[in-house]
């Protein structure tokens, strides 16, 4: 199993953890198998996302919470593709497998497709996985893979930044909106960088801003935030680049996310909010190690 032979030897307190495996066979003789995970009580970012009806008012992120996970998730990247020793591709990034636990911290999960890249390159897939396999999700894999691409790091970063645009747009990459030559990452590169808070979630706008009669009026009263919002965008067109060559690493969007977060801190538009983390980029986590 894919799963098993990349989670076994790591630690990151943003990927979920295995509690154990089990393998047996069902009622009809077929072999299975099955990883027994640790708890998440409050489901996938896409239950937060895109709350069923009844659900909205209890599951709403606002802006420091999105940029908390955002945070998370690049990190369990980030230690993916730079911190273990056999660098490893996740294939599959979307809202579903981002685990949200009691505290709301992000936890990668669903490595049914992860690949571990070699040594000797680490753009390139070790032999014995063949990448014609790897499908992802429609929407959220990296173009290069529909062309017959190998799998690299820069698939992952691109699904990274299809995530954080639909984050902050509350857009799904498949909504019907987007067709023929319209995508996600269009829709969000057309409207910067003055015109930002024409496709934020309107439920973050709701959460963060009282209601004003223009554009303009809310930039002057809000400033901090509409740059943050601005710069989050940016680094989801950036990430979600065609070409793999134009994407940042994860090392690189995690210093940006930790910065725009505490830029926005400075401002004190969050003091004292339960949301608000002390952890540093640099520091270690608990648990962590490489392979």
């Amino acid at each position: 199993m894919a799963e098993c032979q990349a989670l076994k030897n790591i630690r990151h307190r943003n990927l979920v953890k295995v509690i154990t495996a089990c393998s047996s066979t069902d009622f009809r003789g077929n072999e299975f198998k099955a990883l027994v995970y640790e708890f998440m009580p409050n489901g996938s970012l896409e239950q937060w996302l895109h709350p069923e009806a009844g659900q909205a008012r209890w599951r709403n992120l606002d802006l420091l919470r999105r940029i908390n996970i955002a945070i998370d998730v690049a990190s369990a990247l980030h230690y993916l593709h730079h911190q273990c020793q056999t660098p490893i591709v996740h294939c599959d990034l979307k809202p579903s497998n981002v685990l949200l636990d009691n505290d709301l911290t992000a936890h990668v999960s669903d490595f049914g497709l992860a690949r571990i890249l070699s040594n000797s390159n680490k753009d390139t897939i070790l032999n014995h996985f063949s990448s014609a396999g790897i499908k992802g999700t429609i929407g959220y894999a990296a173009p290069e893979y529909g062309m017959g691409g190998g799998v690299s790091t820069h698939g992952d970063v691109y699904s990274y930044g299809i995530l954080l645009l639909e984050m902050f747009t509350g857009k799904r990459p498949t909504n019907e909106l987007f067709k023929d030559d319209l995508n996600l990452h269009n829709f969000a590169k057309t409207v910067l960088p003055g015109r930002v808070m024409q496709i934020v979630d309107q439920s973050l706008q709701s959460q963060e801003i009282t209601e004003k009669s223009s554009f303009s009026s809310w930039r002057g009263c809000s400033g901090q935030q509409f740059d943050c919002l601005t710069s989050i965008i940016q680094l989801g067109v950036i990430c979600s680049a065609q070409s793999p060559r134009d994407r940042m690493s994860m090392r690189e969007v995690s210093l940006q996310l930790f910065s725009i977060k505490d830029k926005l801190l400075q401002s004190g538009m969050s003091s004292g909010s339960p949301a608000v983390r002390s952890l540093s980029f640099s520091e270690p986590c608990e648990g962590e190690r490489s392979l």
